[in-house]
């Protein structure tokens, strides 16, 4: 059995609690929480601990996945922790990924761990079939369009708001820019024109929502760039319509072949998720193993989902594998 850590219970800790209940080969230790354990209760009734009691439970974890955001808790949690357990985190700041690798390859490297991070499905499975498909088609062009779905990073942006009260926003690709994608176009498409951001707020009792709608809609990193709409709601509406954490989205290479380039070639990958922080914890798990059987064959440092062949997150046998997959 590998027996597995969750370090964090947010929505991805409680969706991981929930992944390794559905892989036989695995076994929750414990779920470590900066809350009082005491009034932490799980999903599956696991046992809680705080953060503080990890490090005492080293010789009782075989990876150690770490559920924090990653603004402020990864970029200080994966280095430490690596230097005692084997680690896979969900690091979702792209522009940010060489750097937490270098910092959690040279803490693994010193340690003799592992350390996988950016696990998930963007940073993840959408970053493999990008490389697969530029890697096929090597002469074209290469488009993700995220959503329809929530972006917990965007509501939670609005929220911080003076005056909301709470809000949800939804990402959502622009139909005409993936059709034109999808027939081989090759577009050359702006931030605007590839995705739309609408927005459900409950305002505070009182609120100017004129300035509220124009704080989101000039909102820079997040709204600005896009056409955005703002529909103000009540909260019960909002409990109703809006409580899941739906996402998904497409990754598409169009490309060329032929003497001539004269023969079009579409790939696509799609998500269609009910519940991101699931499906994200659904990856992480499977990669866990492949952490798992590296530190088992002497390896350390830092992964990513490009360096693990897909046999490492399988609990079949490669001639299991060979056999019924290939």
């Amino acid at each position: 059995m590998i027996r597995i850590g969750i370090y964090g219970y947010g929505n991805l800790g409680r969706g991981v609690e929930c992944a390794i209940k559905q892989n036989a080969d695995m076994e929750l230790v414990g779920v470590f929480t900066r809350r009082d354990p005491s009034t932490v209760k799980t999903v599956t009734g696991a046992s809680v601990y705080h953060v503080d009691d990890a490090l005492s439970m080293t010789d009782k974890i075989d990876v150690m996945i770490i559920c924090g955001g990653s603004a402020t808790d990864l970029p200080v949690q994966t280095p430490a922790l690596v230097k005692h357990f084997n680690v896979i985190d969900s690091f979702d700041t792209h522009a940010k990924i060489p750097e937490h690798f270098a910092n959690v390859d040279a803490a693994a490297k010193e340690s003799g761990k592992i350390g996988i991070i950016s696990c998930g499905w963007d940073p993840g499975m959408f970053s493999i079939n990008r490389l697969y498909a530029m890697s096929v088609l090597p002469d074209g062009e290469s488009y993700t369009f995220w959503g329809k779905g929530v972006s917990q990073g965007h509501s939670d942006a609005i929220r911080r708001i003076d005056g909301v009260a709470d809000a949800r926003q939804y990402t959502i690709p622009v139909e005409t820019a993936l059709e034109a994608v999808r027939s081989g176009k090759n577009p050359s498409l702006t931030t605007r024109e590839k995705h739309t951001r609408e927005c459900f707020v409950v305002a505070k009792e009182g609120a100017d929502k004129a300035r509220i709608e124009n704080e989101i809609k000039t909102m820079p990193n997040y709204f600005a760039d896009y056409d955005t709409t703002v529909h103000f709601i009540s909260q019960e509406e909002l409990n109703r319509d809006h409580s899941g954490i739906p996402h998904g989205g497409f990754v598409i290479r169009s490309g060329k072949t032929g003497k001539d380039l004269e023969n079009n070639h579409i790939i696509e990958y799609s998500l269609k998720l009910d519940s991101n922080p699931e499906f994200t914890a659904s990856v992480i798990v499977a990669y866990a193993r492949a952490a798992y059987k590296l530190s088992a064959n002497g390896d350390k440092g830092c992964k990513t989902v490009f360096d693990i062949a897909p046999a490492m997150l399988s609990p079949l046998s490669g001639e299991e594998i060979r056999k019924n997959l290939l």
